[in-house]
């Protein structure tokens, strides 16, 4: 299966490393900030658990499980329209028209197909794949400027739709999520990054991942470790992260960022941080 959204913070190129850092032996997977899922639909668990903070990412995940004869209508639309343009400008134009009404869709907070289909129009049409939004919650990623786009593969969803049919897609607080791990469990955490600049954080929801949501969440870890739980961990290589998981496994690993707009800051150091030997 391949990724149906490009997402920051993606652990794609780092499966062969996270892989190499599971347990031999597991029972059940979490993963509650599943972003765009490279994990998830690598392993390819039944039964899974996922989450995420964002609401419309989460509805999306959804919406592949349970609507994908509704929802691929709507993605070839989009494309096809985009795609009959031979004037960027007008592409351009239209990719803000349908930013505005994914916009008006976000204020209206109803879960929708119209809604879904637009994320995903969006993802491939944007800047760098990246999901951003403003202190409203709305998303204002600028147009990658391109004529043609492909939004989807009509096999690829119907694998993933069939694979999430076995997954239980929750959107909720990444301490919900896994409240009811037990030992012998897995949860990989990859939460949103801590700053390489300390003084400001990024967000992809309006809400935000804060200091204090970082330090939430390394407590958390230690409460699971105690449990028995199998605890995984992925983010950037700072002071602050090393300070967090001090008491853990700390392995530094090369990363390209390919999502930052400046050459020079695409390539970086990122830790994966374990409780387990």
């Amino acid at each position: 299966m391949q990724l149906f959204v490009k997402w920051a913070g993606g652990k794609r190129q780092l499966l062969p490393e996270i892989k190499n850092h599971l347990p031999q032996q597991f029972n059940n997977y979490y993963e509650p900030f599943i972003g765009g899922g490279a994990v998830l639909f690598e392993l390819n668990l039944e039964n899974s658990i996922i989450s995420d903070n964002n609401r419309v990412l989460i509805d999306t995940y959804i919406a592949l499980r349970d609507h994908l004869t509704d929802l691929i209508p709507l993605l070839n639309e989009l494309q096809d329209e985009h795609n009959s343009f031979n004037d960027i400008e007008k592409a351009k134009e239209y990719y803000y028209a349908k930013r505005e009404r994914f916009n008006e869709l976000i204020l209206e907070e109803e879960a929708s197909l119209e809604r879904s289909a637009l994320f995903m129009y969006l993802n491939k049409a944007c800047f760098n794949g990246l999901y951003r939004v403003n202190a409203n919650g709305l998303f204002n990623v600028p147009s990658n400027q391109k004529k043609k786009i492909n939004i989807f593969e009509k096999t690829n969803l119907e694998q993933i739709s069939d694979f999430l049919k076995t997954v239980q897609i929750y959107h909720q607080d990444f301490e919900t999520t896994v409240q009811n791990a037990t030992e012998g469990d897995l949860v990989f955490f990859d939460s949103p990054y801590a700053p390489l600049n300390p003084t400001s954080f990024d967000s992809y929801t309006k809400e935000g991942f804060s200091t204090d949501e970082h330090i939430r969440l390394s407590n958390l870890f230690k409460r699971l470790t105690e449990q028995g739980v199998y605890c995984i961990l992925t983010n950037h290589n700072t002071d602050f992260i090393r300070d967090l998981y001090s008491d853990f496994n700390i392995f530094e690993i090369d990363v390209k960022r390919m999502i930052n707009s400046d050459a020079k800051n695409r390539t970086g150091k990122e830790l994966i941080v374990t409780n387990f030997d």
